[in-house]
């Protein structure tokens, strides 16, 4: 009887419609959280960056912003205002992030080294260039798949990518997903900082 007079007089609906509103809006806070991170994923073999999982999160908001429409219809409970701005901010930062993230990307490289290391750790990298610099990131992707930040940077002269050129040295440890990634440059290309990065999945 009492969840029959609840349901009549909308609070059922209500505290439903209003889990959607809170999963739409973690779901975009998510997202701007990952398109602003160096993060990437690691998924058979291919490389996600943390752009694209911005842009996979902020879809997935969208959908379920959908399915709350198609499952209330038009008589859909009206979000609380302090809900709203917040959800309001939520887009605005999970779109500017997965805008610039793309924008970032520009250009990007990514190169799955091998052999990988004790423990699957695998060896990640990110090459950019612009103007006269050529920039390089390596990141330690463990077990997760997941590579949280750079362990190692370098930059290079004139737009030089010694990864992508092949130039450049992969030792693992024999114990523990520990290795070192050392990258080259050329006697007009030189290498301008870095050189020697860590690679650690710690395990």
């Amino acid at each position: 009887m009492t969840s029959d007079v609840a349901a009549r007089d909308g609070r059922v609906p209500t505290r439903r419609a209003a889990g959607y509103d809170v999963a739409v809006t973690v779901l975009l806070f998510l997202a701007a959280a990952t398109g602003w991170s160096d993060m990437l994923l690691l998924v058979s073999g291919s490389v996600v960056p943390g752009w694209a999982l911005c842009v996979v999160l902020f879809c997935a908001a969208g959908l379920l912003a959908g399915v709350r429409a198609v499952r209330f219809g038009p008589d859909a409970p009206r979000r609380s205002r302090p809900m709203g701005l917040v959800r309001g901010v939520a887009f605005t930062a999970a779109a500017l992030s997965c805008a610039v993230g793309a924008l970032d990307e520009l250009g990007a490289e990514y190169h799955v080294l091998h052999p990988t290391g004790p423990g699957g750790c695998t060896a990640v990298v990110r090459e950019t260039s612009f103007l006269v610099l050529g920039s390089g990131d390596v990141y330690a992707v463990g077990p997760s798949r997941i590579g949280w930040r750079p362990s190692g940077s370098w930059i290079a002269d004139d737009g030089h990518r010694p990864v992508a050129a092949g130039m450049y040295e992969l030792h693992w440890s024999e114990r523990g997903g520990h290795g070192t990634l050392s990258v080259h440059g050329t006697a007009t290309d030189p290498i301008v900082s870095g050189g020697l990065a860590s690679v650690d999945c710690g395990i």
